[in-house]
């Protein structure tokens, strides 16, 4: 029998948990539920799940804090889908900044929610369209990191582990698997979304940035990441693969 995805929602309107849930679970996922910052590490510890459907507006924190807080620990890989009152582009550019993988405005349609939450679990569940991975590689190694593409861990050259969102993850596995090659925003949000992007989207040079953030690399003296005015990106790092490495997690980790 095929397992049921599981989505934790997290929001405090009593109404608005029951409508999704009822939904999502007619549609064949599995639901559970928290009103606040408190409950959802409650719910995570008892049954971590696929994705959250996280509020921004909480009584006890905001959902900026919790998606933060989130990239930041132990489920920093569970995507994360945003839902706000306010639909200002400020606070949908935050919340991506934050580590969301997708924002979505209140009110909204309950078959768009459906359609968003797919829409992240297809690309965190499968490879991205369009790259070319090697299977057998388990470790890239550029410059002085090393990628495990099987755990998702990623260490610098003091063997700190340096965590990544789900969203973070597969855009540095595109540049990784296509090296010193210009790749436009569109073929960037295509190979890492799974859609073509709006031309007013600025998701990709957020998750960009937050990459570079992640690689301590520069804007102006960056050593793996070259922003090409007017045609998009260039990873220009050698990249080499270790096909029977293993990496050895230390205890110390950076989630900076």
């Amino acid at each position: 029998m095929k397992k049921l995805e599981h989505v934790l929602i997290v929001d405090d309107d009593r109404e608005i948990r029951a409508l999704v849930a009822v939904y999502l679970e007619r549609n064949g996922m599995r639901v559970s539920h928290a009103g606040n910052g408190r409950e959802m590490r409650a719910a995570l510890v008892l049954d971590r799940p696929d994705l959250i459907v996280l509020d921004v507006r909480l009584p006890d924190t905001d959902g900026l804090t919790l998606c933060r807080e989130l990239r930041a620990g132990d489920f920093h890989a569970i995507p994360i889908v945003m839902l706000s009152a306010r639909d200002e582009e400020a606070d949908r550019i935050l919340g991506l900044e934050m580590g969301a993988d997708d924002y979505l405005s209140k009110p909204f349609a309950i078959r768009e929610l459906l359609a968003r939450i797919r829409a992240v679990l297809r690309r965190t569940n499968m490879l991205p369209p369009g790259m070319r991975i090697a299977e057998s590689a388990s470790i890239l190694r550029f410059g002085e990191w090393r990628l495990d593409t099987g755990a998702r861990h990623l260490l610098d050259a003091e063997g700190t582990l340096v965590a990544l969102s789900g969203a973070e993850y597969r855009l540095l596995r595109v540049f990784l698997d296509h090296p010193n090659r210009v790749l436009t925003r569109d073929q960037l949000l295509n190979m890492t979304q799974g859609r073509h992007a709006d031309l007013l989207d600025r998701s990709i040079d957020l998750l960009v940035s937050r990459v570079r953030q992640r690689l301590q690399d520069g804007v102006r003296d960056g050593r793996y990441i070259k922003t090409l005015r007017n045609e998009g990106y260039l990873f220009t790092a050698t990249v080499t693969a270790d096909d029977n490495a293993t990496l050895h997690v230390p205890v110390r980790a950076c989630f900076a």
